[in-house]
């Protein structure tokens, strides 16, 4: 007996799309806020935290533009279709972030060896700081829950969730030139901005290459799902598994399943197939799945695999 969850539903939809566009939307506006801001207070946080909107903004045009490429149907020659483009719309994210992080680090060391070359305006930067975390927190709750099925809006969601960290470190430092005057304290938070974007960068590309090597999606458990295709009356082994991932939350699968001759002979093939198929897509949320079912003494001829 098998009990089955809801599936989930399908991840390319256009309400990801929309929210992309209103994150994007809120981005672009914080980000030319804190250009100016940066330009009247001379700090370097307030610029570094607006070349990281200005990488978010461009992340989010990829996502976007992915999105709606991966959207379009299969054919003959991409007999997937194209949602693998959210893969390598999230791969761009990642090389900018790691090119914005190298950034922001040379020249926050470059005021700090310079302190005295710098006066920044902690009260503005603290104003044009706030509005930026205030919008940063709503684009990260518009997308919170999509990210959890889109490898694309995964990059963008943890590009402002870097962002709201961002702000609050500004914020801080803005606090501290306010009420005393150390100005490097603008220059230490444009170091922990940079330090802060690395570690994300290097999770989305671990997640990227994971699905590029075809490896089995996180939380995949094979044996679990062979264990479960066993349990049905007639399968006597289960071989040649693969798993493997489109793009977040695009598993697909494929197995020999060996059955009893009997099964083949009573004409229940065609049930067990539908019936497998059902179960990988209810209870596994895998949707694509293609099985070869053959007898158990043809199997017992081949070489097994996974």
């Amino acid at each position: 007996m098998h009990d089955h969850a809801p599936a989930a539903g399908g991840i390319r939809s256009a309400s990801h799309r929309r929210l992309l566009t209103i994150s994007l939307t809120l981005t672009a506006t914080i980000m030319i806020v804190q250009v100016v801001g940066a330009i009247l207070t001379g700090s370097l946080a307030l610029l570094a935290d607006a070349a990281h909107m200005f990488t978010d903004a461009s992340a989010l045009v990829i996502a976007l533009i992915a999105a709606a490429v991966a959207a379009r149907p299969a054919d003959d020659r991409r007999t997937f279709g194209y949602q693998r483009a959210e893969v390598f719309g999230a791969l761009i994210n990642a090389i900018i972030l790691i090119l914005l992080a190298g950034w922001v680090a040379f020249e926050a060391v470059g005021r700090l060896l310079n302190p005295g070359d710098t006066e920044v305006a902690g009260g503005l930067m603290l104003i044009v700081a706030v509005v930026g975390l205030v919008a940063n927190a709503i684009s990260m709750w518009l997308l919170s829950r999509a990210q959890r099925t889109s490898i694309n809006v995964r990059g963008a969601y943890l590009e402002v969730m870097g962002d709201l960290i961002g702000s609050a470190m500004v914020i801080i430092a803005a606090i501290i030139i306010v009420t005393t005057g150390w100005m490097p304290a603008d220059a230490i938070a444009s170091m922990m901005i940079a330090v802060l974007i690395i570690p994300r960068a290097i999770s989305l590309l671990r997640e990227v290459f994971s699905v590029l090597s075809e490896s089995a999606p996180a939380g995949t458990a094979v044996s679990d799902i062979r264990q479960h295709l066993l349990d049905y009356d007639g399968v006597v082994g289960v071989h040649d598994v693969h798993v493997w991932q489109l793009t977040r939350g695009a598993p697909v699968f494929s197995a020999h399943v060996s059955v009893e001759p009997a099964l083949l002979a009573d004409g229940r093939s065609t049930k067990l197939l539908n019936d497998l198929q059902s179960c990988l897509a209810h209870h596994f949320d895998v949707a694509h799945s293609t099985f070869q079912i053959e007898p158990a003494e043809q199997s017992d001829c081949e070489p097994h695999h996974a």
